[in-house]
């Protein structure tokens, strides 16, 4: 029998027949679901230390159990030291049954862990259903051991739907368990 992630069985047997139910969608193939989640860390320090890349992008490796890649600069900015094609950030997209274990990670094990922690802000819609949560030190992360931390970097993580509007995602990201600020409002 092969692995099943538990937000994947979750999305088929409960979270797809309640947001059916909830937006009166004739087809199951209506349903708006998780297409990929896409993590970017920005790396500006990289151009006077070539170390930093290599490590961040053992970081982001080991944090999602994929292997990241280096993206690197468009175009010379000369008041940034910036050459064309230097490394400048690195990212990762997780599909499937890697994204599903990343986002069940990130959910129970991750945000808990921040400092202060009372839920996400959930002004990170971008209009077509797609959702960015900004995260300030990769240290949330258990996989990440702190001694070797040379330095506390943040990241972006884009959550990308096939919602067509805001409304749809958030309720989609809602019933995957994201912590939302004001959930209880207009729950």
């Amino acid at each position: 029998m092969t692995y099943i992630p538990r937000l994947k069985t979750k999305y088929k047997e409960e979270i797809r027949t309640a947001l059916k139910d909830k937006f009166q969608y004739k087809s199951v193939m209506q349903v708006p679901k998780l297409e990929k989640i896409a993590i970017n860390q920005g790396v500006g320090a990289a151009t006077t230390d070539k170390k930093l890349i290599e490590n961040t992008i053992t970081e982001l490796t080991t944090i999602t159990g994929q292997q990241a890649v280096s993206s690197k600069s468009k175009k010379d900015i000369s008041n940034f030291k910036l050459r064309k094609n230097m490394p400048v950030g690195v990212r990762v997209t997780l599909r499937d049954n890697t994204m599903y274990e990343f986002l069940d990670r990130l959910i129970a094990v991750a945000l808990p862990r921040i400092r202060d922690f009372k839920g996400i802000n959930d002004k990170g819609f971008d209009g077509r259903g797609n959702y960015t949560l900004g995260i300030t030190e990769q240290i949330i992360f258990p996989e990440i051991n702190i001694d070797k931390i040379n330095k506390i970097q943040g990241m972006d993580i884009t959550f990308v739907t096939s919602a067509t509007n805001d409304v749809e995602a958030l309720e989609l990201l809602k019933q995957f368990g994201l912590p939302f600020k004001n959930q209880n409002n207009n729950g």
